[in-house]
């Protein structure tokens, strides 16, 4: 298997070092994952052009989604990037477990949510009658939709090159879920 490495600041374009010095700027680091998305010309300004869109989802909701998304995937590396930022979020240890596995008890509106991400995730874009009804019951609209199945498709891109390249993960590790309803 070839073996990836992560860019350094000199080894990516001007563009790219101006978001690598951003990154420095706001965490203190840059995230192995977005590093090496520096190693296309465009692809890391886009990545986060997409990531940071206007959206009608509330920043908790969008964490739900990565960590439901990541968990499907399997992406050790955005679990544990998505684990760190719902602990900022205000979400606790056993919450973040609940919303991994897409069954959430302590609130309703997540629950649908992470059930409908669950099943789109799942079944490729096809969630069932009863989740896609569940989550308009909650309260989330057709323009939440949109957003919802934008963000799937943002988590996907990550969790996709993560599998792909095997980047080192740069964050403290999730914990792994061994039950089958864990993926």
């Amino acid at each position: 298997m070839k073996n990836f490495t992560v860019p350094t600041r000199d080894e990516v374009s001007t563009e790219n070092q101006a978001i690598f010095d951003n990154f420095k700027g706001t965490l203190g680091f840059v995230p192995n994952l977005y590093a090496f998305f520096a190693r296309n010309e465009t692809a890391l300004a886009d990545y986060l052009a997409l990531q940071n869109r206007r959206s009608t989802l509330r920043a908790k909701e969008r964490e739900i989604i990565n960590l439901v998304v990541s968990q499907v995937n399997n992406c050790e590396y955005c679990l544990a990037a998505h684990t760190t930022i719902a602990k900022m979020q205000g979400f606790t240890p056993e919450q973040i477990i609940e919303i991994r596995r897409g069954r959430i008890s302590f609130d309703e509106k997540f629950a649908a949510l992470a059930r409908f991400v669950r099943e789109t995730t799942v079944n490729r874009g096809r969630p069932s009658d009863e989740a896609l009804e569940a989550l308009f019951a909650a309260g989330y609209t057709e323009a939440n939709l949109i957003d919802v199945v934008i963000a799937i498709g943002d988590k996907t891109i990550s969790n996709y090159l993560n599998s792909a390249t095997r980047i080192p993960v740069d964050w403290e590790a999730a914990s792994v879920l061994t039950d089958e309803a864990a993926a």
